[in-house]
């Protein structure tokens, strides 16, 4: 055979692993509204970028006919290219071939490339739309699952790990997609559980579909498990290229500049105007972050699982930064379990990537009740201090109206190690608010008191003159200083640059033990 008749050969089989399961399986996916393997790829990678690797594997079962049904590729197409001219590695899982299934082969090509984003210090993005474990390769397919699950967990802080679930994933599929740092769902075609709504009916004959069990909007408003719901896969894909804005390629590397020509020392008059005089009254968080981030571009994590926190990503100067705030209008901002396991997992995630964290605070406390007491609500609040004491990037606090109790310690004071801590002049730094203090301290006085409300009226107003302000703090050192809330964004920029060459380490040890 002539270098010609070789390089037809070698067209043709290109062609036939690009067909994947083949024209009609191709159309079929379409008709469900899903998008091919490739397609994918070519939505998430800049344009011309992809760089295939094995598509000429396959399978190697001799079982229940499959040794004369071998596809190119094994149902999952792997390679690397580039998100915005930086290196990514992804891979995506083939549903037109055995149902995206994992087979030996299938999970040798991933864990082929776990290995090399791990050697070469870059992101990795799976595109999961299978079926699970290949049921005729039986204990093969999930010793594959565990080799995956093995260098997610090694990979886990050292490189970005994206999971994007584009389809079904079920049973032990579940866990490498919930050990990676990002999960990205599609209302209506995602769908992640332990085990389906068929096999609940039968064990605990409770009736629900895939959509209520496992659904996007399920998993990113109620379990958590979902960052990020998107209403089509186009736009799933764009919300992924829009987070790489914003991480770096490995924990050795700090995140690139945002490049943007938002003025540093621009001042806000609006932010006069976002927390009412009303000590009680709620606002929205977000209107803060948007005045003084870099051109309001806010890109919010886990928007709708724990509104009485919001983290995110943003820039400040063009620093990329891990945004985490408390929410007055949802729960006046309280800290409980869900939004205490939320904000963790989103500062060790910057922390292990670099990424400075800016804190605004307004927060009564954690949230009171039997329920929460119950429910751990020690444990879990003890992973957000842990995580903020152990970070060792830079830090940064305002606290823009309340900073109650524990709470106070707990979202990056000066005491955990908070760089720089500021107040804007309406904070109340106390160890509670003034109505149940002056309801402690003062209880015998205003009960015997010919007029309790007025007497209680009184009492509060001294309390707040003497302790609901930042001065006290600001006195000890522990507030850095009471500014302007309309200088907040150049106070937060001069910050970030006077700490960009910060070092800061923990003590040596294999790891600490967090509260889980």
């Amino acid at each position: 055979m002539s270098i010609h008749e070789k390089l037809q050969r070698l067209e043709e089989l290109g062609r036939e692993a690009e067909e994947g399961g083949g024209p009609e399986r191709i159309k079929a996916q379409h008709e469900r509204g899903k998008l091919s393997a490739r397609e994918r790829l070519d939505l998430l990678l800049d344009d011309g970028a992809f760089v295939e690797m094995d598509r000429f594997v396959t399978h190697r079962s001799t079982d229940f006919g499959l040794e004369d049904n071998k596809i190119l590729g094994d149902g999952v197409v792997t390679g690397y290219g580039t998100i915005h001219g930086r290196l990514v590695y992804a891979f995506s899982q083939d549903f037109t071939v055995f149902g995206g299934s994992l087979s030996e082969a299938h999970a040798e090509k991933i864990v082929k490339l776990q290995d090399m984003a791990l050697r070469n210090g870059a992101p990795i993005v799976g595109l999961n739309d299978s079926g699970g474990a290949r049921i005729q390769e039986g204990v093969v397919s999930l010793g594959g699952y565990a080799d995956i699950f093995l260098r997610n967990t090694l990979a886990s802080g050292v490189i970005p790990q994206i999971s994007v679930i584009l389809g079904p994933c079920a049973g032990g599929a579940v866990y490498s997609p919930a050990i990676t740092d990002f999960v990205y769902m599609v209302r209506g075609s995602s769908f992640m559980f332990v085990t389906g709504p068929n096999v609940v009916k039968t064990v605990t004959h409770e009736e629900i579909d895939m959509e209520g069990l496992g659904g996007a909007d399920v998993h990113a408003s109620k379990s958590g498990v979902a960052h990020f719901a998107s209403d089509s896969e186009p736009e799933c894909l764009a919300s992924v290229r829009e987070l790489f804005r914003f991480i770096p390629q490995n924990n050795r590397e700090i995140p690139a500049d945002g490049g943007a020509t938002d003025p540093h020392d621009r001042r806000d008059e609006k932010l006069l105007e976002v927390v009412p005089d009303n000590a009680n009254q709620p606002y929205d968080m977000r209107d803060v972050i948007r005045h003084v981030v870099d051109e309001g571009d806010f890109y919010e994590v886990h928007q709708r699982f724990a509104g009485n926190i919001l983290v995110g990503f943003a820039h400040l100067g063009g620093h990329a930064v891990g945004i985490v705030a408390n929410q007055p209008s949802v729960l006046a901002g309280v800290l409980d379990i869900d939004s205490s396991d939320k904000g963790a997992r989103f500062v060790r995630f910057c922390d292990a990537f670099n990424i400075p964290l800016v804190v605004l605070e307004d927060v009564p406390g954690f949230l009171p009740g039997v329920a929460q007491e119950h429910g751990g609500i020690i444990r879990h609040g003890a992973k957000l201090l842990y995580a903020f004491a152990e970070a060792t990037v830079p830090k940064v606090t305002v606290i823009t109206r309340k900073a109650y109790g524990g709470a106070y310690d707990v979202m990056n004071s000066k005491h955990i190690r908070g760089d720089v801590n500021l107040a804007w002049p309406q904070a109340e730094i106390a160890v509670m608010g003034p109505k149940g203090a002056v309801e402690v301290l003062f209880r015998k006085e205003i009960a015997a008191s010919d007029d309790p409300q007025a007497a209680t009226d009184a009492r509060i107003e001294e309390y707040r003159e003497k302790f609901a302000h930042p001065f006290i703090a600001a006195a000890r050192g522990y507030v850095d200083d009471v500014i302007d809330p309309r200088e907040t964004r150049p106070r937060l920029i001069s910050a970030l640059d006077m700490l960009r060459n910060k070092r800061d380490e923990n003590p040596p040890r294999k790891h600490g033990n967090i509260p889980l």
